[in-house]
């Protein structure tokens, strides 16, 4: 560990050896224009923390520390990149997924500002309008489904910025601990993604059916965490399984509905290939391209087009 790193966060003999006995992930820490960099764990400056049992003290030493904000390199496991995002959430500091350059991305032009515009005004026309069926949507999953009305889960956002997606909750309480072991059949190189998921509620399956479950995401397209018309927002168990090559479409904005989603959506999940079309419309992205693919979305919404 650096000098730098030493002030921020420093390991004496007795924590260490109590942390031998805990299931332990190794990262190295580097100090750099008060941003933190978390690398995956190098042989001469390691650092050990046990993921599941040490956000707390992370995030302690975060508020103590003067960092701005924290880069996580994108090969560190899922359950790390969650752990420090959790940390950085309680500490209140900003976290990116460290992630390439984009070689292209929309200019900041007047039609990109149109497009956030564009979002803004159409997320709050569309939370006016659909605030009674989202209330509806509230009572029956109280109803049926007890428990939390909303799923949160982080996603990866403009520039590798992490952010938790906001949607109405379609599984079981505590969903996301089984993921791994239902996603356990998955083809490599595919979205984790089933159509005979079983944490899915009968209510859940309608929701998702109709595309229903997104609707809380138009606050996070008030908060300028999302767009309407983008790539799709990766969650960490797809994102960290990118190619390196393929990593800087994680630059972008990610939007509720998109390319992918009016193309294809459940009827298209190699990863790659999704990714390639997310780049493809990247590299073509217009203002009238976004606006054909709004219009295309409602009649995709209303048939249930590849939905589960």
């Amino acid at each position: 560990m650096t000098t730098s790193d030493s002030l921020f966060l420093q390991e004496d003999k007795l924590a260490a050896r109590e942390q031998r006995s805990l299931e332990l992930s190794a990262c190295s820490l580097y100090w750099r224009h008060k941003q933190l960099l978390v690398l995956r764990s190098q042989p001469r400056y390691p650092l050990y923390f046990p993921v599941s049992s040490d956000t707390h003290q992370i995030a302690e030493r975060l508020q103590r520390s003067p960092v701005h904000l924290v880069r996580v390199d994108a090969a560190l496991s899922e359950s790390d990149i969650c752990t420090w995002a959790d940390a950085c959430e309680t500490a209140n500091k900003a976290i990116y997924l460290r992630v390439p350059p984009a070689t292209r991305l929309p200019q900041l032009s007047h039609l990109w500002w149109l497009k956030r515009t564009m979002d803004w005004g159409l997320a709050v026309l569309m939370l006016a309008l659909l605030s009674p069926v989202m209330l509806a949507i509230v009572v029956l999953t109280q109803i049926y489904t007890p428990g939390p009305v909303f799923f949160k889960q982080w996603r990866v956002g403009q520039r590798g910025k992490l952010f938790k997606v906001l949607k109405f909750r379609t599984m079981v309480v505590n969903a996301e601990q089984q993921h791994h072991q239902v996603m356990a059949s998955q083809a490599k190189g595919y979205l984790h993604k089933r159509e005979d998921d079983p944490r899915i509620t009968p209510l859940g399956r309608w929701l998702r059916r109709y595309s229903l479950d997104e609707l809380p995401q138009l606050l996070n397209v008030l908060r300028g965490e999302m767009s309407l018309v983008g790539p799709r927002p990766w969650a960490l168990y797809d994102a960290v399984r990118i190619r390196p090559e393929m990593r800087s479409r994680l630059n972008a904005l990610p939007g509720i509905t998109g390319a992918w989603q009016v193309e294809a959506r459940s009827t298209l999940l190699d990863l790659d290939s999704v990714n390639h079309r997310d780049l493809e419309y990247l590299h073509n992205w217009s203002f009238t391209g976004d606006l054909k693919i709004l219009l295309q979305t409602v009649p995709k919404v209303l048939s249930g087009f590849g939905a589960y």
